[in-house]
């Protein structure tokens, strides 16, 4: 394990847990343990650990160009914006590749406000959308906790999920972005009605403002779609994405469609890192290596699996969408969670104290699901 006294900020509550490797589903300790991982490194890891596919890619993108700045066009950086889109539900037209889920966020708010005069974004209460300055200020309950800024960069109007009636009252002439999770990841995984989300589209169409998608984590397949946009049947004007985007690489990006795209000139977007040939090469692999793997399909029959099978010893209900899924629990997650652990199971838990969340490889297969009921049962 780690030294008692480390160099790093004090800033994460740590599992007793140090892995080494990981292979598939599995992570491996320097003890040998081998842990089923169905918390998939907060959503990141969507194609597990050691892909073969993954693995080349990185190796055959570094022997070629590691790095190169934005100044310059790369061809890997053209394909995996084509090859994105190409997955996404159709509608976008442009892309603009970031670091991580807050960046997107930040950057797809920014793109809301060029060129208007508004001064609000609507936002739905326990949604969590990144630590950056914007993508906080959006984050339910982040001023009380731990925003730590002195103000908001714009006023910001929560709703309570699901209702309709108050999310008509809250967009108007003076909301530049209404942004939102269709399923809310930290919040438990909290799938948000489709008519909830339709409401929010129409109310946009009607006061021009514009509809943020925020599938930073359950995005690229999570939902057992490309993207949950397509579950529920509502396309926004902008979506970002990020965590499962490179299999554990570090990238965000953001869609949008032609008008809102072209709000942004050249200079007023920018980043360093974003658009690297390595996270491409990744982006284009991972999309590639859930279509030809059926990896869709995969997560819509193990998610209707994992409902039938695993609402088991404390698990009273599942909620959420595809492996993005939340058991809520009749004692507090974190004491499921920590006897899991003994039994060589991973799982993570959310701001609503009761619920587990389950945010596993898209890779997962049905004895994991057995190996995750059975272990349910004994507690």
């Amino acid at each position: 394990m780690l030294a008692a006294t480390s160099p790093l900020f004090d800033v994460y509550a740590q599992l007793p847990l140090e892995p080494v490797s990981g292979e598939g589903v599995y992570l491996r300790t320097a003890e040998g343990r081998n842990i089923l991982d169905l918390y998939g490194g907060h959503a990141v890891a969507c194609l597990g650990f050691g892909h073969p596919r993954v693995v080349e890619a990185l190796a055959r993108q570094a022997k070629k160009l590691t790095f190169q700045t934005n100044a310059v066009p790369l061809e890997v950086r053209e394909r995996a914006a084509a090859r994105l889109l190409s997955f996404a539900p159709e509608g976008f037209a442009r892309v603009f590749f970031v670091n991580s889920g807050a960046e997107a966020n930040e950057n797809a708010l920014r793109l809301a406000f060029i060129g208007s005069d508004r001064h609000k974004v609507v936002a739905v209460e326990h949604g969590f959308h990144g630590r950056s300055s914007a993508a906080a200020a959006v984050s339910f309950g982040a001023r009380e906790k731990w925003y730590a800024f002195p103000q908001t960069p714009f006023e910001v109007h929560f709703v309570p999920r699901n209702d309709a009636t108050a999310l008509a009252s809250a967009i108007d002439a003076d909301t530049a972005a209404v942004i939102v999770e269709p399923v809310q990841g930290m919040a438990g995984a909290f799938e948000l009605e489709p008519r909830f989300l339709k409401a929010m589209r129409e109310a946009c169409n009607a006061t021009e403002a514009l509809l943020i998608f925020d599938e930073v984590q359950c995005g690229v397949g999570r939902t057992g779609f490309g993207f949950a946009a397509e579950r529920c049947g509502v396309l926004p004007d902008i979506l970002t994405t990020a965590k499962s985007l490179a299999a554990g690489f570090p990238v965000g990006a953001v869609m949008a469609n032609e008008a809102a795209a072209s709000r942004a000139g050249r200079g007023s977007l920018g980043t360093t890192f974003g658009g690297g040939p390595m996270a491409c090469a990744l982006v284009e692999t991972v999309i590639d290596t859930i279509e030809t793997e059926n990896l869709l399909e995969n997560v819509r029959t193990l998610s209707e699996r994992i409902r039938s099978t695993c609402c088991v010893g404390p698990v009273k209900h599942i909620r959420g969408a595809g492996f993005l899924l939340g058991l809520e629990c009749n004692r507090p997650a974190a004491e499921v969670r920590d006897a899991l652990l003994t039994r060589d199971i991973l799982v993570g838990t959310s701001t609503d104290i009761n619920v587990v969340r389950l945010m596993p490889p898209l890779t997962l297969e049905a004895e994991h699901v057995a190996a995750l009921a059975g272990a349910l049962t004994e507690l």
